[in-house]
């Protein structure tokens, strides 16, 4: 069960996908697009896909409010 960004970036090192930039939202949205591509390829079954882009975009809107808040 995946329930962590952790998780969500096993999946994608299972590709042989690594990403970092530095900047934590920009990561997020980076992840995003590979889990999109994984998807469409065909590579990704839907549930997995679904419940990678709720944990990606739950993490994006906390980071953003936390950068708000600051």
């Amino acid at each position: 069960m995946m329930n962590s960004v952790y998780d969500v970036q096993q999946i994608l090192k299972s590709f042989g996908t690594f990403i970092y930039t530095g900047d934590r939202i920009a990561d997020m949205e980076l992840m995003l697009n590979e889990i999109k591509e994984l998807y469409n390829a065909g590579i990704l079954d839907a549930e997995k896909y679904k419940l990678s882009v709720l944990i990606l975009r739950h993490e994006m809107n906390r980071l953003q409010v936390e950068k708000g808040e600051k």
